[in-house]
């Protein structure tokens, strides 16, 4: 599954969003300009469907689109079909997910507690996006890790510069990046574009040290 492989091998998903159509493209050609390939559009951005297809069809050779805030199967579906490779939730519901696998996309649901997160892994969910991540940090990671290490984790809420190492470090199978890379502004200017790139290239910097050098 390519969007599961890539996910592994890139370990960052940048969250787009509250931006319109054309500002969204703007930032994910910033993030790929430094270095990020996968992105998520989440559904509660003004016209998230239309910003998902243009993504898609632009870069989509070069970058690969997931739906976020997917809360049911009927939005999932319409981000499917809009182009998106991967849908991720705040939250768990099975019917998303199997709705997500029998379309042979990725399923990331959000989940919480150490039940939550088991539930979700037999529901079918590839990887589960542990969030908030803010309170309990890269030792809650580590602490799932060990009695269930067949779980792939995807900490998401408070990941920064100064702790995405120790996120990987423990363990996670990837980091979603909030505000600490694409922040909300008013006017999305080529400064603004600048520094998201400036930002996704000290984040994919340290990613391929806690990786070993082998993000690509």
């Amino acid at each position: 599954m390519k969007a599961l492989n890539e996910i592994e091998q890139h370990k960052i998903v940048a969250i787009i969003r509250g931006y319109e159509e054309e500002d969204a493209y703007a930032i994910a050609k910033a993030l790929y300009d430094g270095g990020i390939r996968l992105v998520e559009v989440t559904l509660n951005s003004p016209h998230a469907l239309r910003t998902i297809e243009k993504i898609s069809k632009e870069l989509g050779g070069e970058m690969l689109v997931g739906a976020g805030t997917v809360l049911d199967p009927e939005s999932a579906q319409a981000a499917l079909m809009a182009g998106a490779k991967f849908i991720l939730s705040p939250s768990l519901n099975t019917e998303t997910i199997k709705l997500t696998k029998r379309y042979g996309a990725v399923s990331i649901p959000g989940a919480y507690t150490p039940t939550e997160i088991l539930t979700a892994y037999e529901a079918g969910a590839d990887v589960v996006k542990v969030f908030p991540a803010t309170t309990l940090g890269p030792s809650y990671i580590k602490d799932l890790n060990g009695p269930l290490p067949q779980l792939r984790l995807l900490p998401t809420g408070g990941v920064t510069l100064d702790n995405v190492e120790s996120y990987l470090s423990v363990g996670a199978f990837g980091v979603g990046l909030g505000s600490s890379l694409v922040h909300k502004t008013k006017e999305v200017t080529e400064e603004y574009l600048e520094e998201i790139t400036d930002k996704a290239r000290q984040f994919t910097s340290f990613v391929k040290e806690a990786t070993g050098g082998h993000l690509s």
